[in-house]
């Protein structure tokens, strides 16, 4: 027994250390440019070892991108733990989001620009934990909205689909925090333009004003 948790844990770390190998040279070669083979030297692995883990490069970017989306799913819950009315606690998630873009930026950018990457929609224990990963998040967001309705601090018939509100929400928030990583890159030649954290808080408050009674 004792034997057999010691080589499940061995197991996971090597996992793990396959992961955080290809993280290096992915974000810094991009993943078109990189090679298993370069993946399994950065791990100190034969290739042969390393196809043991992963069957392709796209199947290690699918557990990138089950970290990044584990990562929102526990910012997410944390968020949602620390508001104490629903409208409280959908702007705690926005806040989060918007962190998680700023702490997490390779992750942030791996999610945004998944359909570029090959196979991803591959059917694997991966894929499975990665959809179970995004579903739970959204439900993060569709808790805190039905609270909401349901402690006043929203109006029912503002947010009458909780699901659909969650994803009109998370779009719209998303969308700014891309135009603010524009505004980082290219500071716009207009007079007075907002800084990013400013302009993510007034889109924050203008939303969750426009659910409220």
């Amino acid at each position: 027994m004792v034997l057999n948790k010691r080589r499940l844990q061995e197991k996971q770390d090597r996992h793990e250390s396959i992961l955080d190998a290809a993280e290096k040279v992915f974000f810094s070669k991009g993943y078109d440019k990189c090679s298993m083979e370069e993946i399994a030297r950065g791990a100190q692995l034969s290739r042969a070892l390393l196809y043991v883990y992963f069957k392709d490069k796209s199947a290690i970017m699918r557990g990138i991108m089950l970290r990044a989306a584990e990562s929102i799913r526990a910012r997410f819950e944390q968020a949602l733990a620390r508001g104490h009315r629903g409208d409280e606690q959908i702007t705690e998630i926005g806040d989060a989001y918007y962190r998680f873009s700023l702490e997490e930026p390779n992750y942030f950018d791996v999610l945004t620009h998944a359909n570029v990457f090959p196979h991803l929609s591959d059917a694997d224990q991966m894929s499975e934990d990665l959809l179970t990963c995004s579903t739970h998040a959204m439900q993060f967001m569709v808790t805190a909205l039905e609270n909401g309705v349901r402690d006043g601090s929203l109006c029912p018939e503002r947010v009458s689909n909780p699901l659909q509100t969650a994803y009109y929400l998370r779009g719209a928030l998303h969308g700014v925090i891309m135009q603010c990583a524009e505004l980082n890159e290219h500071q716009s030649g207009l007079p007075g333009h907002p800084e990013p954290g400013e302009l993510v808080s007034y889109t924050l408050r203008m939303l969750t004003r426009s659910m409220q009674p």
